[in-house]
């Protein structure tokens, strides 16, 4: 940080961002040079980072950018999107993408599914919304590829939710409902 912090003294950085950095990173960080943004993993199934890192963003005024806000693809598809993948595609190594994992799982599609239809929107759409509705310092960044998914994330900002609905949602992905963890044991991130 202080190298960047020069950088940003000659004038050749202007913003300073961390990805997928822990509470007191953060705070270390922050002491040298104001962090604008962090970049972490969060959705309604990766959820771990409520407990103390989105609390430090917040108390350090600090913009949050949500990656994976779909689960992977998983709140978009549910199980069928094992199917899918190619074979060259990391998911199909994560734990949460194991068979006997996304057996389990599947429920939570389905009760999101089932909500998605109530509120008149693809279970997409819901839980993006339910990123949106995490607060002002949040910005979701789907990893949309084709047109189509962009048009229906964006359709996403009018899809309204309530208290008492966004913890029903909440109550279907609570961290202990999820199964498998979001990385491989020796992957740096966990």
């Amino acid at each position: 940080m202080g190298e960047i912090n020069k950088l940003v003294q000659e004038g050749k950085v202007k913003y300073v961002g961390l990805s997928e950095a822990s509470a007191s990173t953060i705070r270390r960080a922050h002491a040298v040079h104001p962090i604008t943004a962090i970049q972490l993993e969060w959705s309604l199934w990766s959820r771990d980072v409520e407990e103390d890192i989105i609390p430090t963003c917040r108390e350090l005024g600090i913009g949050i950018v949500a990656y994976s806000p779909l689960g992977r693809g998983f709140l978009a598809s549910g199980p069928k999107l094992v199917d899918t993948l190619l074979e060259n595609d990391f998911r199909k190594n994560l734990p949460r993408f194991q068979p006997k994992n996304m057996e389990k799982n599947a429920a939570i599609f389905e009760h999101v599914s089932e909500m998605a239809a109530r509120k008149g929107c693809t279970p997409s759409q819901l839980a993006l919304a339910w990123v949106h509705h995490q607060g002002n310092d949040v910005c979701p960044i789907p990893g949309t590829t084709k047109i189509e998914n962009f048009n229906q994330n964006v359709r996403a900002l009018s899809v309204k939710l309530e208290s008492e609905e966004m913890a029903e949602l909440e109550s279907y992905a609570a961290m202990d409902v999820v199964h498998g963890d979001r990385y491989l044991k020796h992957h740096p991130n966990t």
